[in-house]
C-alpha cells in the first residue's frame, strides 16, 4: 500500500488513526473542500476547473491535500454502472394519512458532473415534487440548462469563490417567496441557504460548513451554528419549518461507521455534535431518527477510497429537520442508497400535508 499513488476525490480520506497507528482499525477522515483555509482566490463567479493536487503520506496512506475531479476510481465509484433501483414507501402518517408530498435532497458534489454521472436519470424516475441541491461548485449563471427538468422552476445560489459551495432548488410547486443567505453578510457569502416559503411551510435548503482538516474553522463554523439556529426560530415563529441539505455533522454514534476515531474529526467533534442538539431540543425534530430511533449502518456519504461504500463505510451527514408541529404528518424517510452520481446519496421526505 505503501506505493499506491492514487490522488482521491475525496471530501474526506480513509486513513488511519494517527493517535494509534499499531491499530489496523481504519477511520474515514472527513476532509472537503469546504476548507476555506485551502481554497485559493480566484475571479467571482466564474466556474473553475480541479487542478490535480499533490499526494501527501499520512500514516501508510497517501492522500491529497485537497478535492480532485481527476482520478479515475473515483469516478468509476460514482458512476450509476447499473440499472437505477429506487426505494419506495406506501407508510401512512400517525393521522393514518397517505404521503402527497415528496422532498428529496442531495449533494451532487458538483453540478455539471452529476449531471454526466446520470444524475437526471433520478429525478425522472423518483418524480420529487421539491428538489433540493448542495454543492454546486458552479457559478449560477453558468449552471447548464439541461439542469432543470420540465416541469420545475429552479433556484440557484452560488457563492463568492469559484467553484466552492453553492446550493439550488428545483419546484414543481410554485413557492410565495424565495430567499438567499440568512441576512448576515458574514455568513451569506458562501452560497449556502435559500429559504423558500410555501403556503404551509418554510423549506430551508442548506449547506453548513465544513470545519475543515484539522478543525481550522471550527470557530467560525459554531459562530453560523448560533446565527443559524437564530435564523431557523424566527421562521419557525411565522410557521412550520422545513430544513434540508448536507449539515456537516453525524449527531450520533449510530450515525457514522467508526464513531470513536473520529471525535476530533470535522461532522463528528462535540462541539458540532452539542450545536446540532441545541436546535433539536429547541422545536425541531430529525425526522430520519424519529421513526428509526435505533437503525445502524444507515449512511449518506461514503469517502471515495478503498471501496468504502461498497463496504458500507459511511456517515449519515443528510437530514430532514422538522418542526415539531409537522410531526404528525410525517410519513416517511427514504435513504436513496443505490443510487450514484456523487460521494453522497439522495434522501426522500414523504409528508401528508
Amino acid at each position: 500500500m505503501s506505493k499506491l499513488k492514487q490522488t482521491v476525490l475525496s471530501k474526506r480520506n480513509l486513513t488511519k488513526n494517527e493517535d494509534d497507528k499499531s491499530k489496523a482499525t481504519l477511520m474515514i477522515e472527513k476532509d472537503k473542500t469546504d476548507d476555506k483555509s485551502q481554497i485559493k482566490k480566484g475571479k467571482k463567479r466564474t466556474a473553475s476547473t480541479s487542478p490535480a493536487k499533490k499526494v501527501k503520506k499520512t500514516g501508510s496512506i497517501e492522500q491529497v491535500d485537497d478535492d480532485t475531479e481527476n482520478i479515475e476510481e473515483s469516478k468509476n465509484e460514482s458512476k450509476q454502472t447499473g440499472p437505477m433501483t429506487l426505494k419506495t414507501s406506501d407508510r401512512l402518517s400517525c393521522k393514518n394519512e397517505k404521503a402527497n408530498l415528496k422532498l428529496v435532497s442531495w449533494n451532487v458534489n458538483g453540478i455539471r458532473a452529476w449531471i454526466t454521472n446520470k444524475g437526471l436519470k433520478y429525478i425522472e424516475q423518483e418524480q420529487p415534487d421539491i428538489i433540493c441541491f448542495q454543492e454546486l461548485k458552479c457559478d449560477k449563471e453558468k449552471i447548464p440548462k439541461e439542469a432543470t427538468p420540465t416541469g420545475y422552476k429552479a433556484f440557484w445560489l452560488s457563492g463568492d469563490q469559484a467553484g466552492y459551495s453553492g446550493v439550488g432548488l428545483l419546484t414543481k410547486i410554485d413557492p410565495v417567496d424565495v430567499k438567499y443567505g440568512i441576512g448576515i453578510a458574514e455568513h451569506d457569502n458562501e452560497g449556502r441557504v435559500i429559504t423558500a416559503e410555501y403556503d404551509k411551510f418554510y423549506l430551508v435548503a442548506s449547506y453548513i460548513p465544513n470545519s475543515g482538516r484539522k478543525l481550522v474553522r471550527l470557530t467560525y463554523r459554531q459562530k453560523f451554528n448560533q446565527a443559524f439556529h437564530a435564523y431557523l426560530k424566527e421562521l419557525d415563529s411565522k410557521k412550520p419549518v422545513i430544513w434540508c441539505g448536507d449539515l456537516n455533522v453525524s449527531h450520533l454514534e449510530i450515525d457514522l461507521a467508526n464513531p470513536k476515531t473520529n471525535t476530533k474529526t470535522a461532522g463528528f467533534t462535540k462541539e458540532e455534535r452539542n450545536d446540532f442538539s441545541k436546535i433539536l431540543t429547541d422545536g425541531f425534530i430529525d425526522s430520519f431518527r424519529h421513526l428509526y430511533p435505533d437503525k445502524r449502518d444507515a449512511y449518506t456519504y461514503w469517502a471515495y477510497f478503498r471501496n468504502a461504500r461498497q463496504r458500507n463505510i459511511g456517515w449519515r451527514l443528510d437530514y430532514f429537520i422538522l418542526s415539531s408541529n409537522l410531526q404528525e404528518y410525517l410519513c416517511d424517510f427514504i435513504i436513496q442508497n443505490q443510487v450514484y452520481g456523487s460521494d453522497h446519496c439522495p434522501i426522500v421526505l414523504l409528508l401528508a400535508v
